[in-house]
């Protein structure tokens, strides 16, 4: 039986770190079998959390992205309408007659991700990962409410479903609006925050291996300050790591204004966030525009 530390062993194998408070609901969503939510700010690792975990654990992956107007048929199951269709035509042919209980078999039942992970076999349960819940409606709560409880999916026409080994389920959110009670009250909770300085240098380093100690030490403290500022999106983790990768790709070894001027599109999503850190920068401590220059910088002015 896995514990704390080794689900933090295991995920770190993975070149996924977490704190003790994400290993410890990790761990108690496996222990005790409830599906576990994560909200935090975007970027800051809920799903790359739940992909190391079905990696560490050798455990399929099945993942439903959500998204406003996502219904049963895209998230729970459908039915094959072209196969029923071919069998009536094929059916009349011959001369017979098809009722219901011909067509609404298993035979033409389409598995979409939730009732797929409710059959899955093998030894490994899988990790079902229901990404962006926020994104989805209310109708969509509705219908997990059933599969949260019981790890069960009713179909009319056929019964029930229900897992033999419940899937590891992980469901995330950005808040971008209130879920409702019932869907809560079925999950482990879970709030992952920003890392800290020490942890967010160690996943640049992990991430971004060619870039130096002192662009890694210079630019986790960057962020940080950025995120104090009053932007319309903080940057998270994501954004981080592309940054770095960025300035690494452009061979800059030292954070000097022009080269934070120039690669700030990985950093900011909005025109007004850009304008408010090179606002800020001599704040921050990069001095007037211009003041200092990379080498790189200073040859390709020069050409």
């Amino acid at each position: 039986m896995l514990d704390t530390e080794e689900v933090r062993r295991r995920l770190d194998e993975q070149d996924h770190l977490v704190d003790e408070g994400t290993a410890t609901a990790l761990f108690l969503a496996m222990a005790l079998g409830r599906p576990l939510l994560l909200e935090g700010e975007p970027g800051v690792g809920k799903t790359a959390a739940a992909k190391a975990l079905a990696r560490a654990l050798g455990a399929p992956m099945i993942r439903l992205q959500c998204y406003e107007g996502l219904t049963a048929g895209e998230s729970l199951y459908e039915w094959n309408h072209q196969r029923q269709l071919l069998a009536v035509r094929l059916a009349e042919s011959r001369g017979e007659r098809l009722g219901d209980g011909d067509l609404f078999t298993e035979e033409y039942l389409l598995d979409r991700p939730i009732l797929r992970a409710v059959r899955q076999e093998g030894p490994v349960p899988p990790v079902l990962l229901i990404d962006e819940v926020d994104r989805a409606d209310d109708e969509f709560e509705a219908l997990l409410l059933e599969f949260l409880g019981e790890a069960s999916v009713t179909v009319p026409e056929l019964g029930t479903f229900t897992a033999e080994r419940p899937p590891l389920v992980v469901l995330t959110s950005n808040r971008s609006r209130d879920l409702h009670d019932a869907l809560r009250r079925r999950c482990l909770y879970h709030w992952i925050t920003f890392p800290a300085p020490e942890r967010a240098a160690e996943i640049l380093r992990r991430r971004v291996p060619e870039a130096g100690e002192a662009l890694v030490g210079s630019a986790t403290e960057f962020v940080g300050r950025v995120r104090g500022l009053d932007l319309d999106k903080a940057p998270g983790m994501a954004e981080a790591i592309d940054w770095v990768s960025a300035l690494g790709a452009l061979g800059v070894t030292e954070l000097v204004r022009d080269d934070i001027v120039r690669t700030l599109s990985a950093l900011t999503k909005t025109p007004d966030d850009r304008e408010t850190v090179v606002s800020a920068l001599n704040d921050l401590g990069h001095g007037p525009p211009g003041s200092e220059r990379s080498p790189r910088a200073r040859a390709e002015t020069a050409t």
